[in-house]
């Protein structure tokens, strides 16, 4: 009989199929999503130095309904903006394991409506 394992154990194991792949660097810093059920948060992160430059979330932004699409559009476009104060303008999209559907789809367009590249 197999074991069953956890959404949130596969979930993991895709991220790391992926972050194989792809990494951030100072120029160009990695977008990295995480969701929960009720949040979601934000980050730019240089993999080189092992830093993070920019982070936003639905937590930090007190918004009422921190988990539904349009807390992940807010938050997609405050990323964007404080990433073009630090003159961060191109990035590399990780979607932390998710489906690029839903809230981690309407983060990704909000960022690129607001002026990041990927």
């Amino acid at each position: 009989m197999l074991k069953k394992v956890s959404k949130n154990f596969e979930r993991l194991r895709r991220h790391a199929r992926v972050r194989r792949k792809i990494s951030g660097t100072a120029d160009r810093p990695r977008l990295n999503v995480f969701r929960s059920n009720s949040h979601i948060h934000v980050q730019l992160i240089d993999d080189a130095a092992g830093v993070t430059l920019v982070s936003a979330s639905s937590v930090e932004m007190k918004l009422e309904k921190g988990g539904n699409i349009v807390a992940a559009k807010a938050v997609g476009t405050e990323i964007a903006q404080r990433a073009i104060k630090k003159n961060i303008k191109e990035v590399v999209f990780d979607r932390g394991g998710y489906l690029y559907h839903g809230r981690v789809q309407a983060l990704a367009d909000a960022a690129r409506a607001a002026g990041l590249v990927f």
